[in-house]
């Protein structure tokens, strides 16, 4: 294989999932598990879209509309896109998979924080393109005058997710939109906002600054809206980029039951707006108890938290919690061995993920 498989390739680390539920009972032999680990939404999926993909199925015999039309539909009469700027796509990890191989490559450069979401160096990486990262700050967000050092001619993309994953930290509009006018000509900044609708500070207005044509902006369905499992997304950039991913992106890369689903939770105002509060009362609740507990819960823009476990080893926290019915997020392998990350819960998950880190502690 060695002769067949690109170096590039064979130096590239696996992706690290969370647990899933199901092997943790297996492992465990507990009957119930609650998962507080990969930023899912613990209130489920919008009713309104599992009605909708129920009614869809007597025609899932035939293909689905490949452009999305309706999608796209729902989301110009929602938010106000131009329908020729979005793309649509099988997850964000699409848009990223395809940006890294259409634009950079041997000799061509990609920026992005570390740690950050590690799809970003991995499909880079894999394109045969130089990867360039620069440390967080202190306080664990990005470091704009860091990364703004590492771009050069090469660099054809900059990553930035915001609010950062995994650790929650937030650009306000007005850094954001200062560190894009930096930006060489060259270079296409990448906004990955998949937690955006968690965020109470002021957000970006992007369909009011008519589209910058040298931005993408990531969304997905797969966090407030609850449908992670059917590996919804979109994208905002300019229409000439749009109609370049479109060639380059696979044909219907996005099932009917996605599309139908991720039009119908737009219109389900009541589960978002249950999400929400669900969410923040979660991370309020959390933030209070982990500070009485001596830990370190780090401010949040998302629907999870980073948390300081004041010297602790991360991995030995979670195998101790996880033995205790609650699946966490060690972040070792974001290169933060003292941390943990917990999404926000329902009222009895948030409770017993307390208890379980109290009772370890």
């Amino acid at each position: 294989m060695s002769k067949i498989i690109p170096e590039a390739i064979e130096n590239l680390s696996p992706y690290v999932p969370g647990r899933l539920l199901e092997d943790v009972q297996a492992e465990l032999g507990l009957p119930d598990i609650i998962k507080l680990a990969s930023n899912e939404n613990s209130l489920g999926a919008s009713p309104r879209a599992l009605e909708a993909m129920a009614d869809a199925l007597k025609n899932i015999h035939r293909y689905g509309d490949a452009d999305a039309r309706a999608l796209k539909k729902a989301l110009s009469e929602k938010y106000g896109y131009d329908p020729a700027s979005i793309v649509t796509g099988n997850g964000s990890s699409e848009f990223i998979l395809v940006l890294a191989h259409a634009l950079t490559g041997p000799g061509l450069s990609a920026v992005m924080s570390k740690p950050s979401f590690t799809l970003y160096s991995k499909n880079v990486q894999a394109a045969g393109g130089l990867v360039r990262e620069a440390p967080l700050t202190a306080d664990y967000g990005h470091d704009l005058e860091a990364l703004l050092k590492l771009v050069d001619d090469s660099t054809r993309l900059v990553f930035l997710d915001n609010p950062l994953n995994p650790t929650g930290a937030y650009l306000e509009p007005e850094a954001l939109l200062s560190f894009y006018e930096k930006l060489p000509e060259t270079a296409l900044l990448v906004v990955d906002e998949a937690y955006i609708e968690f965020a109470r500070k002021p957000k970006v207005d992007w369909p009011a600054l008519k589209s910058p044509e040298r931005v993408v902006v990531m969304r997905t369905f797969s966090k407030v809206f609850g449908l992670a499992g059917l590996r919804v997304a979109y994208a905002l950039m300019d229409p000439g980029l749009a109609a370049a991913i479109n060639k380059v992106r696979q044909p219907f890369n996005m099932n009917t039951l996605a599309q139908v689903g991720a039009a119908a939770a737009l219109t389900d105002d009541d589960f978002i707006e249950r999400t929400l509060k669900m969410t923040w009362e979660s991370l309020d609740y959390l933030t209070a108890e982990f500070k009485a507990l001596g830990l370190n819960p780090y401010p949040t823009e998302a629907n999870f938290m980073m948390v300081g476990l004041d010297g602790r080893s991360a991995d030995d926290v979670f195998q101790a919690v996880l033995h205790k019915g609650v699946i966490t997020r060690s972040l070792t392998s974001f290169g933060l061995s003292k941390h943990l990350r917990v999404n926000a819960g329902q009222p009895n998950e948030s409770e017993a993920l307390v208890r379980a880190v109290k009772a370890v502690l």
